[in-house]
């Protein structure tokens, strides 16, 4: 046997085991993304709320213009568009202000999607140039917004900073830095894939923080639960011009009305309930912290120590094959979901995941937490 394929046929069946550690589980914080049967999607459609006798999408119209209509009101914009995904409609949203402000220059974090997870297409496919207010692992501050030496043209802010743990500024520092781009004669343009959840923390409705930017992009299956897309929404000339070139990317698509379903399936059903998410969350990172304290593992972190929205990061001092392995054995022997996969993201030795809370972490107890906590460790 090829020495490469017996990797992965290890790797296959590690990962079919841990799917179905996870489905056997009878208590979880989440569902993971790679759970569900292409049954259980479909039911979920099926419920969808939207008149299922009327005619089935053409090139974006029905369901597809229902869903643009019901995140512009969401976001308090003058229109949205759908793109099936969030890559193109911020490539999209990218060069349109390029191409209206003059300056192929994007001002944004070195941790942003952009810059970690399109494989260099800014550059590539669009033309545009990067440049980085900070390099550290947070959201950069008005000033250094303010000094950058060159000039940009866009200042794109990720709410929250994913990669850096879910990280979103205070509102206070929110207005400041869109106040520091506009000194600067820049647009603002807000990547919220996850912006949903990010109200607890800003203390602000959806319209009012999207009334800080110039536009606005939004992912439906990050924090609702969709098939997959997004949408782009400001104003209607800017959104107009957008569907241009989403054709010319390729995203005018026949027939998108499983996603649309899906889409306005999660924004009736998971977008009220992100709220007690983000509540819940921040209970469960304090029994974490005080659960690994008790079980003296030598270091940890929760990161952030309370979290911003209901997705946070933690990090232990073991490798990430072991700490899998172990929230895996927990899911078989217990049936109670902690944690999933493990990654070296980060310094030698240390181990970091992200835990995210949804419907089903909903009934759990600060005990339940305390206990789950004591038998994932205990396993180490």
């Amino acid at each position: 046997m090829n020495e490469d394929n017996g990797e992965h046929d290890e790797d296959t069946a590690r990962a079919k085991r841990l799917v179905a550690a996870w489905r056997g589980a009878d208590r979880t914080l989440s569902r993971s993304l790679l759970e569900p049967t292409v049954g259980e999607l479909l039911d979920l459609l099926r419920d969808a709320p939207y008149a299922m006798d009327e005619p089935a999408d053409v090139y974006g119209d029905g369901v597809v213009a229902e869903l643009e209509r019901r995140v512009a009101e969401l976001l308090g914009t003058e229109d949205a568009a759908f793109f099936p995904t969030g890559t193109m409609a911020q490539q999209v949203a990218l060069r349109c202000w390029a191409a209206r402000t003059g300056n192929p220059v994007v001002a944004l974090h070195p941790m942003s999607h952009p810059e970690r997870w399109e494989g260099g297409a800014l550059s590539a496919v669009s033309g545009l140039r990067v440049a980085h207010p900070t390099v550290e692992p947070r959201q950069p501050t008005p000033a250094e917004v303010r000094d950058l030496a060159e000039p940009f043209g866009t200042l794109m802010l990720e709410l929250p900073l994913r990669d850096a743990g879910f990280l979103l500024p205070s509102w206070e520092e929110l207005e400041a830095l869109v106040a520091a781009a506009r000194e600067r004669d820049a647009v603002v343009h807000f990547d919220g894939a996850r912006l949903w959840e990010s109200t607890v923390h800003f203390g602000r409705p959806l319209a009012e923080i999207a009334a800080l930017a110039d536009s606005v992009y939004v992912s439906f299956y990050k924090s609702l639960g969709g098939l997959s897309g997004a949408c782009l929404a400001g104003p209607r000339s800017f959104v107009e011009e957008t569907r241009v070139w989403r054709h010319r990317y390729g995203g005018q698509v026949f027939r998108q009305f499983p996603q649309a379903l899906s889409a306005l399936a999660g924004l009736e059903r998971e977008l009220p309930l992100l709220p007690e998410y983000v509540a819940q969350a921040r209970m469960v990172a304090r029994e974490l912290r005080d659960g690994f304290e008790a079980a003296g593992i030598p270091w940890f972190r929760v990161h952030p120590e309370v979290p911003h929205t209901h997705q946070f990061q933690v990090w232990l001092p073991y490798g990430p094959d072991r700490l899998t392995e172990a929230g895996a054995a927990l899911a078989e022997d217990t049936g109670r979901v902690l944690f999933r996969r493990w990654s070296t993201d980060g310094p030698p030795g240390l181990s970091m995941t992200e835990l995210e809370v949804t419907e089903p972490g909903l009934s759990w107890t600060p005990q339940e937490v305390e206990e789950a906590v004591a038998a994932f460790t205990a396993r180490l």
